[in-house]
């Protein structure tokens, strides 16, 4: 998207932001997004799941291509997809604990396959839609309706209410799930239900940076807040807080561009996660050098 070009008056470009009601819609959709993936995504970078949020993500293309061959909406091709996949993963033999084997990274593999190979077929069925195979992969807030925001908002609300409650046990379950289990506390339904949330989240993101660049807000922003502080609650709420701030620069800078949101939104977390894990490393080798420094 284009418009009459990014100036030095910060007022007035964000006034030209809010012009277009689309261009509110994405902020509105992009806010909602942010604070669910965040929550979730912070789950998942310390359950190590990373490759299972990527899969949920990569279901999403398949599954949103599949609703529009069929002639239904693409966020309810969306959300099935990801859960779907989601219940497929939770099947995962595990252990009392709750780890799963080596045959999980297999299945995800497989699954994660599939849905590739689902996706590109759909899209041939349908030649029509090619126009919109980028903003499938990549992002686009160009088609983002009000109707979209308020589906957004009702998951987004519900997933968090529902971690919410179980945030408690299932971070027990993640930092010591034997000892978690050994207590009676639930493992493998926490399990289940937290990857059912992780594909609703996988879901909306896709909607805003697409299929591919899903881990710029479910991965970037969790583990650049763990590069910075290993307090959970501070941690916890600086993934929410750099999520908003990833989206809301990339879809200004993408509205006075004519490159996919999604390029921005990876780009401006991955400069994000460099400089924390840049800075940590420097401030651990200058103390380092202090303590040797110190005589005996």
């Amino acid at each position: 998207m284009t418009s009459s070009g990014l100036g030095w008056n910060i007022v007035a470009d964000v006034r030209q932001l809010l012009l277009f009601p689309f261009m509110v819609n994405a902020l509105r959709a992009g806010t909602i997004v942010a604070i669910s993936a965040g929550a979730l995504g912070w789950f998942m970078v310390l359950r190590r799941q990373a490759f299972a949020g990527h899969t949920l993500a990569i279901v999403s293309f398949p599954g949103a291509a599949g609703a529009i061959l069929v002639g239904i909406s693409a966020t309810i091709g969306y959300f099935t997809a990801a859960i779907a996949a989601a219940l497929v993963i939770a099947a995962v033999p595990r252990s009392l604990g709750g780890r799963a084997g080596s045959s999980e990274s297999a299945i995800i593999g497989t699954v994660q396959a599939f849905a590739l190979a689902c996706g590109a077929l759909f899209v041939s069925l349908y030649g029509g839609f090619l126009n919109g195979l980028t903003g499938l992969l990549f992002g686009s807030f160009l088609g983002i309706s009000a109707s979209q925001v308020l589906v957004l908002l009702a998951v987004a609300a519900a997933a968090i209410a529902v971690l919410a409650l179980i945030a408690r046990p299932l971070f027990f379950a993640t930092v010591d799930p034997d000892v978690a289990a050994a207590r009676g506390v639930p493992v493998r339904l926490l399990s289940t239900v937290f990857l059912v949330l992780l594909g609703c989240a996988a879901a909306e993101v896709s909607q805003i940076t697409g299929a591919l660049l899903v881990f710029a807000l479910l991965v970037m922003p969790a583990a650049t807040a763990q590069q910075i502080t290993v307090r959970p609650m501070a941690s916890f709420g600086l993934t929410i807080g750099l999520g908003l701030l990833i989206v809301w620069l990339g879809l200004a800078v993408a509205y006075f561009s004519v490159y996919p949101v999604g390029f921005f939104i990876t780009t401006f977390g991955f400069a994000g996660y460099v400089l924390a894990a840049a800075s940590r490393t420097a401030i651990s080798r200058s103390r380092r050098r202090q303590a040797l420094a110190v005589p005996a």
